[in-house]
């Protein structure tokens, strides 16, 4: 299987961990992606914390025997959802797994987030996880 992880913080990363560590077998991949728009709408903060994201994953799964893990930060111009959904496509990716925070239904319908964009622009599985504990 080829995982493909989207995240955006450490913390994500590491709920994300938590969920597929124990469901990787020798031989699956896990590809992470963190992306944002660039320009303006990218401070070097967020590419920072971006890549700590991504180390976090690195650190936390590619000791798992057997699996591959990749890592990939694109600031690029694009939207972020558009990014990782061309990326997945790119790789033939099997499922997706992503972190959603809890939101209310003013906030969700007035603010769009590119968890909910990857959800409504993938054809593949996605497993979607909360990033807080319940």
């Amino acid at each position: 299987m080829l995982f493909v992880l989207a995240t955006n913080s450490v913390h994500t990363s590491e709920r994300l961990c938590d969920y597929l560590g124990d469901r990787l077998a020798p031989g699956d991949a896990v590809h992470a992606v963190n992306a944002h728009p660039g320009g303006d709408a990218t401070s070097s903060e967020d590419a920072r914390e971006g890549e700590n994201a991504l180390e976090t994953v690195a650190a936390e799964l590619g000791s798992v025997d057997g699996v591959s893990v990749e890592t990939h930060q694109f600031i690029r111009g694009n939207q972020p959802a558009d990014e990782v959904l061309a990326y997945a496509d790119e790789v033939g990716a099997d499922e997706f797994v992503i972190g959603i925070r809890k939101r209310s239904p003013t906030g969700k319908a007035l603010f769009g987030s590119v968890a909910q964009d990857i959800l409504l622009g993938s054809n593949l599985p996605l497993r979607v996880v909360p990033r807080e504990q319940v």
